[in-house]
Formats: structure tokens, C-alpha cells, sequence
């Protein structure tokens, strides 16, 4: 009757069409606010653990599972009906959730029971869980006046409007671009798989024989960047992927800046000075000063060796060319990058492909995982395999796996994972979960990207960059797959944002060493290792250009703090202009000024809170990655008394305890962030 809130485990997608948004949707939020009612109209003075904190945990389940379901379809299948089925419901729901922690007879029972419940009387995770529930009402404004209150849910009912509509210009633009060529001579240099794929894709849209189709997907994109030689092609696709939700009718400007105001005016109804300071505050780094004090003390660490990265990169160039060394066109960096890593290490990523099909590294991901980690995942089914009975997916490419524990032969979870971009899918990469089970029940979970897809009969070949972005996602899926938390609300990756990372990024350290890599990079077609001499290349290659890298994350991490702790003084000025101040000493010399990506900056502006004012999280994990990880080098990389503790301390715990604590329990002692620079060769 209301397919989206159908309680089963395994999701009958094919049920869950447009016409049925609204009723289920409409019926779902209907159950919420009875139960939430049920929880506010009691005695107080009478409340339980289990009549208030407990109640209110379970009131939305139904809810946040069919709204969570749309969302998802909303990332990797969108379409028109659906998205307007989304869009009329989305400030009704939001309206909604935002009015739980301002409802003052419900947060009257809620603090109520909390001065009464003995906490004595209680587990260590109860008392967990009614602290984490009141610091959320407190932070959310249970205790405004009723006109501020108004005005918060209306902030958050506009947020929500505003920033869906900034991430479906950055899609609609992403969309509309394409770019068709039918002379295979301006190809040159371009690997046989991108020309392969772009063949493909040409063909997939009936275009003639002997056509190329290019578009602003990454994996489409970015080998003409880095391999073409005809210069002319490289600065019209850098053009177009540089005016992603720039030009009207979706350009992202106006919506910038109305997120931003939103935002601040929050911040400051709710006693902050900014919104990074709001959004911090109960994140490791605790304030945005302080999250800005740690990625400015890394680019000062980093900025000279960034600096001559880019003037002996210009001088490559003019060795190159015969031209004086002058700063490059942006549209030139990642072409004379990849032509120096080939001459200097005589290695590119085409070499590496043919050892990472898809399936390949799943699988021997999976051994190192079953390794250290005590569980098995096996594949099943799905419908595009076995009509009759396989399970059902969202589309044909996606597959469907479980886990189970090694030792107790526990079902710990299942998850789906679809790895190649369409027209009807979000950019970039990302795990999320769609049940999270009782104690004792298994998890749903999902990991999604954009790599790069099969061609005709050869499988799905990735770059190792691609290879790392697929360890790290099932890292995040771990995290949340091998939760044993017995409260839903303080389960898996429901943990301190600048902490999240750590779990998905100390995965892509198995990508590096050579006795992880042979579990999973075999070659396609041989099933040979990979060689040694082209590991040690590998290895060589390993830092190269470390400190540009590096530095592209900290200016990042800079922009989303700047915007985020002092708008006003950026505020409705032109975005390119902001940019270009706030990272004047973030970026190498060019000779074209990029236009600023925040227009198209979807982590920061796609969400109302999202990655905003904590990109620089990214970095934070980092370090705790790069240090966590030296316990493994030294106690052995497939060590699984290493990984039951890592499973233990930091995967099973969720948000049960301050982040501080689980990794100090992991380590015995505080991060160090040395490592990092280390392993980034600019210690």
C-alpha cells in the first residue's frame, strides 16, 4: 500500500515509483507527529528512559526510512516526476524534523526526565544517549523564545528548498554539456580505454559510426585533461567543466550566497558567532578557529615544497617547448604532470588498469577485509542475474553482497554497490545506510561511484586512484556495517564528523603495500601479480606532486572555513574575486584565473549543513589515518589481533563514546601528525 515504507529488508525497488511518493510519504510523516503527540501529552514528572529518549528514538523510523529511500533514488535515479514528488514534500518534511527540538512540551518531557532518571540506574550507553539528545535539543534552540524558534524552522525549511535546487543545476548543467568528435587524429594521446569508452558512449546515444562522445563526468573528463595532446581540445573541455552551474538558467552564484546568509542568521539566533562555530561544537576540532589554526599550520608546513612542485613544473614545460618558463594555463597542469610522472618514472595509470578489474579488487578487497577484520562477504544474485530469484536492484549494474561474522557465522549486514556514472546519477562517491538493525540485526548499506565503465566484452578497468576511492567507501560501509551499537541514533557513522574519515581512509593504505595489493591486482586477463619493477615505479611514483595535492585539499578546507567564520566580509561580492583573495596563497602562479568551483561545490552547498564548515575533516582524518596505520605496519599489515582491535576500539563502537576516547583506546595515546607528513614525503 505504501511501498516506500515497506519494512523489508531487502527493498522491492521496482515498487517504489512516483505515484506512490506522496502517499507514503504523506502517511509516514502522519505516524511521526502521533508518536511524537503520544511522547509530548504525558505527565513529565512520570517520564521514563523508555517513555521519552527511547520513544522519541523510535517515533520517526518510518519516516526516515521511506524519506531516506527517496533520497537515495534521488542520487542514483533521478527523473522528472520523481524529482517534483521530492521537491513538494521536501519543506513539509523538513518542517517537520526542525520542529522537534523546537517543541517545547516535548522538550519539556525530554529535560524533565533527564533531571529525574537516576543515571546511576542506567547503562553507560543510555547515559550516552540522553546526553547526546539533550546537547541536540539545546543546540538546535530548545530553548529560544517561540518567535526565534519560528525563524529557525523557517531557515531550514528555505535551506533545504534552496540547496536542492544548487545541487540539481550542478546535475541539469553536468548533463547538458557534451562534446562530439569525429576526427580520431585530435585524439592524440588519449589512452585506447578513454577512446574506447567515449566510442561507447557515442554509440550508446546512436550517434555514426567512428563518433566520440565526451562529457563532464569525471571518468569521461579527465583523461583528455591529462593524456590529449591537442591543447585546444584540453581548454574546451576545461572550459566547460569550469562553467558547471555558472551560466543561467542554472547558475549557483544567488544560491551562495542566500545558503551563507541562512546559515549565519541561524548561527546567531542560536548564540554563535558564525556558523562554523555552531556546526563545531561538539566536533573534535570544537570551533572553526581552531579548525582553521590546524589547516593553516599545514600550509605553512607544505607551501615551499608546493611552490617549487609548480615552478619545476613550468620549467618542464619550457624544456619541453622551447618557450621561457612563464606559470601554466590551467588547462596545461595535469597534461605536463602526467607527461613528467611518465618520462620521470616511466609509469602512467594505463600501465596499472589491466590489474584492477572491478570485480577483482572487490574480491580481494574483501579477503583483506575478511582477513583482519573476522567477517566473510559473499555476492548474491540480483534479478539482472536470476529474474525468478535474485534480488531486486535500482539498476541492472548494481550488485548485492552480505556479511557475516567469521567465528559466530552472525549475519552482521548487506549492502549494494554501483560503481559507473549515468545521465541519472549524482556526481562523485559516497556510502550511505538504509536500515540500521537492532542489536544483534544485520545493517543495510550501500556504496556508490563514478568509475570508470566496461567496454563491449572488457570488464571495467579503474585507475588506482579510482581503486583507492572503492577501499575508501567500504571503509565508511564497514563503519557502519559492523556497528554494534544497541541505539540506533548513536550507531556506525553517526560519529563526530572530523572522526568520520578516519575508518574509509585508513582502508586506502591497503592499497600501497605490496601484500595487500597482491590479494587483489591481478591482471584481467593473465591473473599475473603485478610486477615488481612496475611496483617499485609505483612506489616511486607514490609522492609525486604530493605537496600540490595536499595543497588542493587545505585550499579547499580554507574556502569552506573562510565563507563559514567571516561572511560578511565577503558577502555578495563576485564569487570569482572572493575566491581569489581567500586562496591568493593556496594556489600556484597561472596565467588564466579559474572561476571558483564553489559554484559547483556540492560536499558544501547540497545539503543544509553537509560538509560545510568541516571540509577540512578531510585532512583532520588524515592524520589520524596516517598514524592509526602505523600500528598496523608495525604489529603486520594482515595482523588480525591488529584489526579485531581496530574492529573493536573504533569500527563496532559508533558514536557510544567521545572520538577522542575510542582512537586514544586504539593507540594508547593521542594522534601524532607527523606521520602524515611522512607518508606525503614532506616531513
Amino acid at each position: 500500500m505504501h511501498p516506500f515504507l515497506a519494512p523489508d529488508f531487502e527493498v522491492k525497488w521496482s515498487t517504489l515509483t512516483p505515484e506512490t511518493i506522496e502517499p507514503s510519504i504523506r502517511h509516514a510523516l502522519a505516524e511521526a507527529k502521533e508518536n511524537i503527540e503520544k511522547i509530548s501529552i504525558q505527565d513529565a514528572t512520570k517520564a521514563t528512559y523508555e517513555s521519552s529518549f527511547m520513544a522519541l528514538e523510535n517515533a520517526t523510523e518510518t519516516l526516515s526510512r521511506g524519506w531516506g529511500r527517496l533520497h537515495h533514488l534521488d542520487s542514483v535515479s533521478d527523473n522528472p516526476a520523481q524529482r517534483a514528488a521530492l521537491n513538494n514534500l521536501l519543506p513539509e518534511v523538513t518542517d517537520f524534523y526542525s520542529s522537534l527540538s523546537l517543541n517545547p512540551r516535548l522538550w519539556n518531557v525530554v529535560k524533565t526526565a533527564a533531571e529525574n532518571i537516576d543515571l546511576h540506574a542506567v547503562s553507560e550507553i543510555q547515559r550516552r544517549h540522553i546526553e547526546e539528545t539533550i546537547a541536540d535539543f539545546q543546540n538546535a534552540g530548545a530553548d529560544l523564545p517561540d518567535d526565534q524558534k519560528n525563524r529557525i524552522a523557517a531557515i531550514d525549511a528555505e535551506l533545504s528548498l534552496i540547496t536542492k535546487e544548487y545541487s540539481e543545476h550542478v546535475l541539469d548543467s553536468t548533463n547538458e554539456w557534451s562534446l562530439v568528435i569525429l576526427e580520431e587524429e585530435k585524439l592524440a594521446g588519449l589512452p585506447e580505454s578513454a577512446k574506447a569508452a567515449a566510442a561507447a558512449n557515442a554509440k550508446a546515444k546512436d550517434l555514426p559510426e567512428g563518433s566520440y562522445r565526451f562529457t563532464l563526468q569525471f571518468p569521461s573528463m579527465f583523461p583528455v585533461m591529462q593524456h590529449a595532446h591537442d591543447e585546444d581540445l584540453r581548454k574546451t573541455v576545461w572550459e566547460a567543466s569550469t562553467s558547471i552551474a555558472a551560466k543561467d538558467p542554472y547558475d549557483n552564484s544567488g544560491l551562495v550566497w542566500k545558503i551563507l546568509k541562512l546559515r549565519q542568521e541561524k548561527a546567531e539566533i542560536l548564540g554563535h558567532q558564525n556558523f562554523a562555530s555552531l556546526t563545531l561544537q561538539r566536533r573534535m576540532a570544537r570551533n572553526g578557529h581552531n579548525a582553521l589554526a590546524f589547516i593553516e599550520q599545514l600550509h605553512d608546513r607544505i607551501k615551499q615544497p608546493f611552490l617549487e612542485e609548480a615552478q619545476q613544473l613550468s620549467e618542464y614545460k619550457a624544456a619541453k617547448t622551447g618557450e621561457p618558463a612563464a606559470p601554466l594555463e590551467p588547462w596545461e597542469g595535469a597534461y605536463y604532470a602526467e607527461l613528467q610522472r611518465k618520462e620521470k618514472y616511466d609509469i602512467d595509470d594505463e600501465a596499472l588498469r589491466p590489474y584492477f578489474p572491478v570485480q577483482g579488487v572487490m574480491d580481494g578487497m574483501f579477503k583483506i577485509a575478511s582477513t583482519i577484520f573476522g567477517i566473510t562477504i559473499s555476492k548474491k544474485k540480483t534479478k539482472h542475474d536470476s529474474p525468478e530469484s535474485g534480488i531486486e536492484t535500482w539498476h541492472p549494474e548494481v550488485a548485492f553482497y552480505e556479511i557475516y561474522d567469521s567465528k559466530s557465522h552472525t549475519k552482521l549486514g548487506s549492502f549494494y554497490a554501483d560503481w559507473h556514472p549515468r545521465e541519472t546519477k549524482r556526481g562523485g562517491a559516497w556510502m550511505n545506510s538504509l536500515h540500521t538493525g537492532e542489536l544483534g540485526e544485520p545493517h543495510l548499506g550501500l556504496i556508490i561511484g563514478n568509475m570508470t565503465p566496461p567496454v563491449g566484452d572488457t570488464p571495467a578497468l579503474l585507475t588506482h586512484n579510482e581503486v583507492e576511492t572503492i577501499f575508501h567507501e567500504f571503509g565508511h560501509l564497514l563503519h557502519g556495517l559492523l556497528s554494534q551499537v544497541p541505539i540506533k541514533s548513536l550507531s556506525g557513522t553517526s560519529v563526530a564528523w572530523d572522526f568520520v574519515e578516519l575508518p574509509s581512509q585508513i582502508m586506502e593504505n591497503f592499497c600501497w603495500e605490496r601484500e595487500t595489493l597482491d590479494l587483489f591486482a591481478r591482471h584481467y586477463q593473465t591473473g599475473e601479480a603485478i610486477p615488481e619493477p612496475l611496483f617499485e615505479k609505483m612506489l616511486a611514483a607514490k609522492n609525486y606532486m604530493s605537496a600540490t595535492a595536499f595543497m588542493r585539499q587545505l585550499s579547499l578546507a580554507k574556502l569552506d572555513l573562510e565563507l563559514h567564520i567571516n561572511p560578511e566580509k565577503y558577502m555578495d561580492r563576485d564569487l570569482d574575486e572572493v575566491d581569489r583573495e581567500i586562496l591568493a596563497d593556496y594556489r600556484a602562479p597561472a596565467k588564466t584565473q579559474s572561476p571558483s568551483m564553489i559554484r559547483r561545490f556540492g560536499h558544501l552547498f547540497s545539503s543544509p549543513t553537509g560538509y560545510a564548515a568541516g571540509y577540512y575533516s578531510y585532512k583532520w582524518a588524515e592524520v589520524l589515518d596516517a598514524d592509526a596505520f602505523t600500528r598496523f605496519q608495525k604489529e603486520g599489515i594482515l595482523n588480525p589481533e591488529t584489526g579485531a582491535s581496530f574492529r573493536n576500539e573504533i569500527l563496532s563502537k559508533g558514536n557510544s563514546a567521545p572520538a577522542e576516547v575510542l582512537y586514544e583506546k586504539f593507540m594508547s595515546r593521542p594522534a601524532d601528525p607527523l606521520p602524515l607528513l611522512t607518508r606525503a614525503g614532506l616531513a
